[in-house]
Formats: structure tokens, sequence, C-alpha cells
């Protein structure tokens, strides 16, 4: 598997990622998972040290001792909420290892965990590279905060599931909430009112067309939809939140602009709506320019593996972003495949896994 003088252990990787995975963790309720995993460095000699993020949790960091960070592996442990509680936990099937989070992504934590074992046990304990696993990604990106407070690293590895490409550009993201108000009134009279829920589908067929027609390069993802409960009665009250993907260069300020423009022109058109659009998130993409110090090293790595270097760009929103807002350089790799990250089928290939823990351990040693 490896022509490397640092081979690592597979057959422990496999067991730390089974374990990883049937601990239920999602995003701030991830307790457990930090107790097992920092329980599990310290038993093999890594300097573990927690970065408390909240009263409860705290991101896990290695750090070489006495040298200047040049990068930093960062994996988050958190997942999504789970498809079925009942139908959550590690199985294989062949090569493939099945489970939520194993996509998104534990596997990639596990490969970060195994390749920094494997240098400390080899006596590379001072490489100038940090263990990052941060809390919160799927959520709040809390721990990515969190350990922007008291770091900072010229460049970062995000474990993200890329297939194992190299993504040296992520897209941006903006999340909006729009919220359409209205006053409960018995059924049978809802004609002499503004019902909220006809009051936000008109919204969301405007902002439809306007992604289709004028903004075709984005993805947008129409996350929830939703109404208070009310029975036989029009409802007071009806939200939506929407994801909005945007390729790195995009005019992020100006789409944002835009939506509110809908916004007042359905005011305009419309004077009795009562409703609300509020920009939840702005995390810009970025783009790397293919060449520089990590860049170069890690090209050399996949020569040298005989691996097709190919350069592809994060569609989703990630820590990566973060990072970039923080100055950090930022490279998406990792294995598994995006589409298969939060489905209820998620899996990765435990081949894939291995490969990225080589080609971490040979980035590592390269630097």
């Amino acid at each position: 598997m490896s022509d490397t003088h640092t081979p690592f252990n597979p057959g422990r990787l496999k067991k730390l990622l089974h374990r990883l995975v049937d601990i239920y963790s999602p995003s701030g309720k991830e307790e457990e998972i930090l107790h097992f995993l920092s329980t599990y460095l310290k038993r093999h000699g890594l300097p573990v040290l927690s970065q408390p993020v909240d009263e409860n949790r705290y991101n896990l960091l290695v750090l070489p001792p006495e040298q200047d960070v040049r990068l930093a592996l960062v994996g988050h442990l958190d997942t999504v909420a789970a498809y079925d509680l009942n139908d959550y936990g590690y199985a294989e099937q062949g090569d493939l290892i099945k489970g939520l989070g194993t996509a998104d992504m534990k596997g990639g934590c596990a490969a970060m965990v195994e390749t920094y074992m494997t240098l400390y046990e080899s006596g590379h304990s001072g490489v100038p590279a940090a263990l990052c696993i941060v809390v919160g990604e799927e959520e709040e990106g809390d721990g990515a905060e969190r350990l922007l407070e008291d770091y900072h690293f010229p460049w970062a590895i995000v474990g993200e599931p890329t297939d194992l490409r190299p993504c040296l550009s992520n897209y941006g993201y903006v999340e909006v909430q729009i919220c359409t108000l209205g006053k409960r009134l018995h059924a049978s009279l809802a004609n002499i009112t503004e019902n909220p829920i006809q009051a936000m589908l008109r919204l969301m067929l405007r902002i439809s067309q306007y992604m289709e027609t004028q903004r075709p390069q984005l993805v947008y993802n129409i996350r929830d939809l939703f109404s208070s409960q009310s029975g036989f009665a029009v409802p007071e009250h009806c939200e939506a939140w929407l994801d909005i993907h945007l390729p790195p260069g995009s005019p992020i300020g100006t789409i944002a602009t835009e939506l509110e423009e809908i916004m007042l022109r359905e005011r305009e058109e419309n004077p009795r709506l009562d409703a609300e659009l509020r920009i939840v998130t702005i995390d810009d993409g970025y783009e790397l320019p293919e060449k520089g110090r990590m860049v170069d090293a890690l090209k050399a790595v996949y020569t040298r593996r005989s691996l097709p270097w190919e350069p592809q760009s994060f569609q989703s929103h990630s820590d990566a972003n973060q990072l970039w807002a923080a100055g950090v350089k930022t490279i998406l790799l990792g294995p598994g495949k995006l589409e298969m990250a939060h489905a209820p089928e998620e899996s990765v290939s435990f081949q894939q896994i291995c490969l990225a823990t080589q080609l971490y351990l040979d980035l590592l040693m390269n630097i």
C-alpha cells in the first residue's frame, strides 16, 4: 500500500472509524465523541489540547512542540441529524463503509488522526503541522470561529469529501430567512385577510424565477418551508430558509441586494403583505492560484503516487470559508463524494480513506 518510510496502520484506522461512526454526534451535541477521541489520542501518546467552545464542547488540537505551524489539517466531528435514529451506525459492504458521517467527514477525521499517530510513533513529532478537530461545522461554525480566535496558520487542508480531488477554490454561501405574517382567522373567513402561506408561495416563485433567469450559475435550495400549526384556521406565520451557493468570484453583495429588491417590489405590489427577508449569513468564495509552496508540495505528492492532478472547486459551504476570511490559504481535500454527504445512504470507500491517509502523510513529510 505504501512505499513511504512511515507506514500507517489500516486495521487501527478502520477500528477508529468504526467507533467514530457509531457515536451519534449531531452538531451541538458532540460531547460523547469528543471525550472518546480525546481519550484515544492521549492513550496513544499525542499531546492533545482542549480548546473550549462553550460550556460542554471544545476543539481538539495537536500542535508540534516549539514549532511555528505551517500547515493545519482541519476536520469536523459533528454531523447533521440522523435520517433514522434506529439505523445510523457503522456498516460494511465490501470496500464501502456506510453510516452517518462516513463521508462528511468522520472518514476524513479518522485519516487525519491516523496520520498524526503515525508521525508521532515514527519519531516525526516535530513536523511543523497541526491537527485541528473542531465542532459545530454543520450549524453555527462555532468550532472554526473559536479556533481562529487563538491560532493562525499560513495554510490548511480541510478534509471535506472531495473524492480526493484537490479543491483550490470554494463556493461562496448566502443563507436567507424569509417570514410572512398574517392574522389568525377561522378558515371560512380566509378571503378577508392575507394568508401568510400564499404570500410565501408568491415570494418563493419570484425568487425561483430570478435565480433561474438572472443567476443560472447559482445553486439554490429551499431548505425549509413551514407555517404555524393552525388547524381549521388561517395561519398567522410562515417561514422559509434558502441556501444559495455561488461560484468563486460571484458578486455576492449584488445578489444579496437583488433578493432584498424582490421583497420590496412584492410589498409595492401588495400593500397588505407583512413580510421580512433577512440575510443571515454571507461567506465569500475564493480561488487559490495553482502555485505556491504548499500547492507545489501537494502536486509533487500526486505525481509520486501516479494520481491525476485535476484541481476542482468545492461547491458547498464549509469551515474553509471561515479559514479563508481569516487569511488562511485553504485547500479542501478528503475522502468521499459530496453527493453522499447528508444522504440516507451515506458511505465512503475505505480504500479511499487509506489513500487519503497516505496523501496527508506524504504531504506532511514533504514539508
